[in-house]
């Protein structure tokens, strides 16, 4: 099997989070930032996985905006370009420009997030992938095709090599948001099934 944000998605809904959570993937934009995968909880807090499937790829993902926080401080200098007019013979004001200064400022967690994780496959993991992440508050969920014990019906076992620790200030969201989610994820599923018939339908006129 070769590995896909799907196929551990897949995973990761009905094995790690045990088919209790509502679980909308791939790349949701709802929290504002892009996520492989987001999770609803009982309690309708978030989880965000970010799923990944080569190390640079999560060598990567500490340069995403979803872990900066952009404060604007103020402007830098204005800056006058003056320019030689042919119509006067002599320099002329070509543009003026004042650019914005902004403060980057590294998040502990992405914003609306209550936990946060990393699910990547087993074989690619190193110890010196920790120095990589943006925080150590992130999970890490480390996915083996041919790991065992695994229960009937498992296609792989998911471990859990580090807990993801919860940000106390992420307040949970409310019910109309978690039906919003759910809507998002109820027309994603139409939208496969529409891919799928079309996609079978040359299968179904090569046979008849």
């Amino acid at each position: 099997m070769k590995w896909s944000e799907h196929s551990i998605g897949r995973a990761l809904a009905l094995q790690f989070f045990n088919r209790k959570y509502l679980c909308v993937v791939p790349n949701c934009n709802w929290t504002g930032h892009e996520c492989d995968l987001l999770a609803v909880t009982e309690n309708l807090r978030l989880i965000d996985v970010e799923i990944k499937i080569s190390r640079p790829d999560l060598k990567a993902d500490a340069k995403k905006e979803k872990w900066w926080k952009r404060e604007h401080i103020g402007y830098w200098p204005t800056v006058t370009e003056m320019r030689h007019s042919y119509l006067s013979n002599d320099l002329a004001l070509f543009s003026r420009a004042r650019r914005s200064r902004y403060k980057n400022t590294p998040k502990d967690w992405p914003d609306k997030v209550w936990k946060h994780y990393y699910a990547l496959p087993k074989e690619i993991w190193t110890q010196e992938l920790l120095d990589a992440l943006p925080n150590q508050n992130s999970g890490i969920l480390l996915l083996d095709k041919d790991g065992y014990p695994r229960r009937v019906g498992e296609f792989m076992t998911v471990s859990c090599l580090r807990r993801a620790t919860p940000n106390r200030d992420a307040k949970p969201i409310s019910p109309a948001a978690a039906v919003d989610i759910a809507r998002l994820a109820s027309l994603r599923m139409w939208d496969a099934y529409h891919r799928l018939d079309q996609a079978q339908q040359p299968l179904a006129q090569e046979a008849a």
